[in-house]
């Protein structure tokens, strides 16, 4: 069967498509045309565009007659589509495990297995509702400009000891996640803090030297690649990838004392209309791993257990109740209060 793919930048802005009927925000839309069509996939997803675009298409190709509606959201906008809003999609990508998991525990999920989710770990999916496709680390990124190689911290230890000796080179020039407004910027700071101390340590240094707080790493990459930073914290390793493909300026550090590894999760939403298709692009995204073309294209690491165990820093964030223990209401306003009150001192 033959078909076009046709594409379409349908760059939104909110207040456009706010509505009473819609309350959450689109950041981006894309639509790939199928031609003949014979259905229509809707995907909500965290991924940027630029990043998830070689996946969509090579989708396309090995699924014709599939047109896809790809939506791009932040984390916490998404989570308010499916779990507040109702919103009608076919499929979930998220790179926020927490609120993924709530979604599934709270009963918004269909449940699917076949031949290929089944060759996943058993760590990269959850009651045959959560299906893992990439395992990217929250990384330190530096600026060229600020950094020699010898001079790159390579612990948390280190960055704390860098920072308290020369305020004056950091101030205003230190960049990380406003964990208020980004669900995956909650989720890995909030395992931050489970994993060492040394993260309320780090957030008091960055806070005296008025850390500037951002949404995306897309948003800190650019900063730091431009000398605008001098380094940002837990940012999306793959994207930092990704862009240094067509970027300079900047290094990405790997800490040696620990790296929380997120994995970006698929799902299936109870009111999904083409569950075929969805289920479809989980088989497909299951196997990631024997497409070495699209995760060189996108830098999204596809999971891969030996290179876990050949980085004993790595820390995968699991699945499981644990996830939702920093969701829990009270638990949500006392880590947002410490963390308020490391960052904005008197």
């Amino acid at each position: 069967m033959r078909f076009h793919c046709i594409t379409h930048w349908l760059i939104l802005a909110s207040a456009l498509i706010a509505s009473p009927a819609i309350a959450f925000e689109i950041e981006n839309r894309r639509i790939y045309s199928a031609d003949p069509e014979r259905s229509v996939l809707r995907i909500i997803s965290t991924a940027d565009l630029n990043v998830f675009d070689p996946i969509l298409r090579a989708f396309q190709e090995q699924n014709p007659g599939i047109s896809i509606d790809y939506s791009v959201a932040g984390t916490t906008e998404l989570m308010k589509a499916i779990y507040s809003e109702g919103a009608i999609f076919d499929l979930a990508i998220s790179s926020a495990m927490d609120l993924q998991t709530k979604l599934a525990n709270d009963g918004f999920v269909q449940s699917y297995s076949s031949a290929a989710t089944a060759t996943l770990p058993t760590w990269a999916s959850w009651r045959n509702q959560l299906f893992a496709f990439t395992q990217e680390p929250a990384v330190l990124i530096v600026s060229d400009a600020f950094f020699t190689p010898d001079t790159i911290p390579q612990n948390r230890d280190a960055l704390i000891a860098l920072l308290r000796e020369s305020p004056e080179r950091f101030a205003g020039r230190i960049g990380t996640y406003d964990v208020r407004r980004s669900g995956l910027g909650y989720l890995v700071a909030t395992q931050d803090s489970r994993n060492s101390e040394a993260f309320w340590r780090l957030m008091e240094v960055m806070g005296r030297l008025d850390a500037k707080l951002y949404c995306c790493s897309g948003d800190m990459i650019d900063d730091v690649a431009s000398g605008k930073l001098a380094l940002a914290y837990n940012v999306l390793g793959s994207y930092a990838v990704s862009q240094q493909a067509t970027t300079n300026g900047f290094h990405i550090v790997e800490l040696t004392d620990f790296v929380n590894v997120m994995l970006r999760t698929a799902l299936i939403p109870v009111n999904a209309q083409n569950v075929e298709g969805a289920r479809d692009m989980i088989d497909f995204l299951s196997v990631l791993d024997t497409r070495q073309d699209l995760t060189s294209a996108t830098g999204l690491p596809a999971i891969n257990t030996m290179s876990l165990q050949e980085n004993t820093a790595f820390r995968p964030i699991r699945f499981g109740p644990g996830l939702l223990v920093f969701l829990d209401q009270m638990k949500r306003r006392n880590f947002l209060r410490n963390w308020e009150n490391s960052l904005f001192q008197e």
